[in-house]
C-alpha cells in the first residue's frame, strides 16, 4: 500500500474503503523505491504485490485515466503488467474518444503493436510541430485514412463518427484537401444548450465550453494522429447566416523552405453551429481544411504528406491558440511585404513606361 502514499490518486477514487486494502499509517518519509517494487519495507497494511491482481485492476488501476495509468506502469514490474492489460486502454480510449466504439476503428485499433495502448499514445498529445522533416520523394502515401472525430460541450459527447477516406484516386490527389463530416441538411440531434446573443459574452461561452477532437488513422502505417487543438483558436459570427464559426487550427511547418508559401501550414477544422436566437443551437457543419500561408487550399498529395510527417514525428506538444494567432501574425506580414514589392515593382514599371514613352516622342521629334 505503499504505492498508494507516493503515488497521487484520483480525488473520486475509493479504492482504500475495500476491505482488503487498509489505509497506511503516518510515515516520515517514503520507504525506498526498490521496496515498494518488491512489495515490502512497510509495517501494517497491505503492499500492492499481495494484493490479488483482480482487485489491483477492478479497484484501482480502472479507476485511473491514461497518463496516470501509464506513470503507473513504470512503478515495477509486477505493475506494468497489470497495467498493460488491452481491456484498461480498450476502456480509456471508448471513454475519451467515444467515435472509436465504432466496429472499423475498433478494428484497425487492435492491429496496432500494443493495440489500443498505442493508440492512446499517438492520439492523446495534441501536435505543436516545431521541426516536422518532410521529403516527398521517399514518402509512401496512405491509400486510406479513417477520421475520428468527437465534438464535446461542457466535457460530454454531443456528436461522434467516423469516416473512411479513400486517398489514392487521382481526383483525391489534385484536388484541394477538403473533408465534409457532416451533411449541411443534417444537423446533429444533441442540443448546445446555450442561445448565443449578438453580444461578445455568447461567443465566449462557445469558446470555453466547445471542444474537438479530430484523430486521423492511417490503417497501413499503424499509426494516428490528433489533428485538433482541442479547444478553439477562434470563434466568430457568420456575417449572413448568423451562424457561429468555431475554429479549430494546428499549426504545422509544411514541405518547403523559409520564405515559401508552405513554410507554415495549417490544418482548420470549423464547426458551424446555428440556431434560433436565445434558443438551443445544433452543430450543423463539421469541415477539415489544409491552408499555406496564403490562404491557399492544399492539394490531396500535398496534405497526405504533412499528414505522414505528423505522424511520424513522434510525440508532440499540446498546441493551442497562441500558436494560430502567430500563424495569423505572420500571413498578415507575408502579405503586406507582398503589398510593398507589388507596389515597388508597379511603381518601377510605370516610371519604365514613362521611360520609354518620351524617349519615344523624342525620338520622334528629332
Amino acid at each position: 500500500m505503499h504505492f498508494l502514499k507516493t503515488y497521487k490518486m484520483p480525488t473520486n477514487a475509493s479504492i482504500c474503503h475495500h476491505p482488503e486494502i487498509k489505509t497506511p499509517k503516518p510515515m516520515g518519509s517514503p520507504p525506498p523505491s526498490s521496496s515498494i517494487a518488491n512489495g515490502g519495507g512497510g509495517t501494517g497494511g497491505e503492499t500492492i504485490p499481495n494484493l490479488h491482481p483482480d482487485i489491483i485492476q477492478a479497484h484501482i488501476l480502472a479507476r485511473l485515466d491514461g497518463p496516470t495509468l501509464a506513470s503507473t506502469s513504470c512503478v515495477s514490474s509486477h505493475l506494468r503488467s497489470l497495467s498493460t492489460k488491452e481491456n484498461l486502454w480498450r476502456h480509456i480510449c471508448s471513454s475519451t474518444w467515444p467515435s472509436v466504439n465504432q466496429p472499423r476503428a475498433k478494428q484497425v485499433i487492435s492491429t496496432f503493436p500494443s493495440g489500443h495502448r498505442s493508440f492512446f499514445s499517438d492520439s492523446f498529445p495534441f501536435p505543436n510541430l516545431q521541426s516536422v522533416k518532410l521529403n516527398v520523394k521517399s514518402s509512401t502515401l496512405a491509400t486510406e485514412l479513417i477520421l475520428a472525430v468527437d465534438i464535446y460541450y461542457q466535457g460530454n459527447p454531443i456528436c461522434s463518427k467516423v469516416e473512411e477516406i479513400e486517398t489514392s484516386s487521382s481526383w483525391f490527389l489534385s484536388s484541394p484537401f477538403r473533408v465534409d463530416l457532416i451533411d449541411p441538411k443534417n444537423s446533429t440531434p444533441a442540443p448546445i444548450k446555450y442561445g448565443v446573443g449578438k453580444d461578445n459574452t455568447g461567443l465566449k461561452h462557445m469558446e470555453e465550453n466547445l471542444s474537438l477532437s479530430w484523430i486521423v488513422i492511417d490503417p497501413a502505417r499503424k499509426k494516428a494522429v490528433n489533428m485538433s487543438s482541442k479547444r478553439a483558436v477562434s470563434v466568430q459570427r457568420h456575417w449572413l447566416t448568423g451562424n457561429v464559426q468555431v475554429r479549430f487550427g494546428t499549426v504545422m511547418e509544411g514541405d518547403e523552405g523559409w520564405g515559401s508559401s508552405r513554410e507554415m501550414v495549417e490544418c482548420g477544422v470549423v464547426v458551424t453551429c446555428g440556431g434560433n436566437e436565445g434558443g438551443d443551437m445544433h452543430v450543423r457543419e463539421v469541415s477539415m481544411v489544409m491552408e499555406d500561408m496564403e490562404g491557399k487550399g492544399l492539394s490531396g498529395v500535398e496534405s497526405l504528406v504533412i499528414l505522414e510527417g505528423v505522424m511520424e514525428s513522434g510525440r508532440r506538444k499540446k498546441g493551442g491558440k497562441e500558436k494560430y494567432e502567430e500563424f495569423v501574425e505572420r500571413k498578415k506580414e507575408r502579405k503586406e511585404r507582398k503589398e510593398r514589392r507589388d507596389r515597388v515593382l508597379d511603381l518601377v514599371c510605370l516610371i519604365a513606361g514613362c521611360g520609354a514613352f518620351w524617349s519615344l516622342i523624342l525620338f520622334t521629334a528629332i
